[in-house]
């Protein structure tokens, strides 16, 4: 029996991957305002940044000034 993983995976691969950008997008959208209505405990609702969240910008950040224009 396939994991969660690779049932998602096979999911986006079968069916959102033969969708057009804009129909993409659009189930994105549905997808993203459903999680926002439901109080999903993985959102991270806080107003404030952990180090890892700054370690993370900050390599980020490091990495775009360092890339050619």
């Amino acid at each position: 029996m396939p994991n969660a993983d690779q049932t998602v995976q096979e999911i986006y691969h079968n069916i959102v991957g033969n969708l057009s950008v804009s129909d993409r997008l659009r189930l994105a959208a549905l997808i993203l305002n459903d999680l926002t209505q439901q109080n999903v405990a993985v959102i991270d609702a806080s107003n404030s940044w952990t180090e890892q969240d700054q370690l993370e910008l900050t390599s980020f950040s490091l990495q775009y000034a360092n890339s050619p224009a």
